[in-house]
């Protein structure tokens, strides 16, 4: 089986911000590939929103037998299961679609965006890679240059 190389983006700004990013990359060690490459933490200001809370942000390199829809759904999994609200990844998905110009990003416990697949460019409604905001974004483009280049 062919192994596939998949970046990750990941942020916290709700409870044990640290532990929820090591918590969120041993699941997906555990459910999505091995991961091979992991950025420092960062501390950002929230994006998009307004918030108390800033955001430990870190990127991953996961190599993967998975296709760039089941890294999609396991991902999610892990963020449902650890703690991230259905509104919240209803919310990302109109934003990053830009259907809802008034919908807002909200605080979070864990938040796992998909930012490379090998070379695919995937355009559908749910799943966008390269993701589409990854440029515009500091908090996913210092750690993924760590990893990356």
């Amino acid at each position: 089986m062919t192994k596939h190389q998949v970046y990750l983006s990941l942020g916290s700004n709700l409870g044990q911000r640290e532990e929820n990013l090591r918590k969120a990359i041993r699941l997906i060690h555990e459910r999505v590939g091995e991961v091979v490459r992991q950025s420092s933490f960062i501390e950002t200001e929230p994006w998009g929103f307004e918030s108390d809370h800033p955001f430990m942000n870190a990127a991953v390199l996961c190599l993967t037998e998975k296709s760039p829809r089941e890294v999609l759904r396991l991902t999610q999994q892990i963020e449902r299961d650890l703690g991230k609200s259905k509104e919240h990844a209803t919310q990302r998905s109109q934003i990053v679609n830009r259907k809802l110009s008034n919908c807002k990003y909200a605080d979070r416990p864990i938040d796992i965006d998909i930012l490379l697949y090998d070379d695919l460019t995937v355009d559908e409604p749910d799943l966008q890679i390269p993701h589409p905001l990854m440029y515009e974004r500091d908090f996913v483009m210092i750690p993924l240059k760590e990893i990356r280049y």
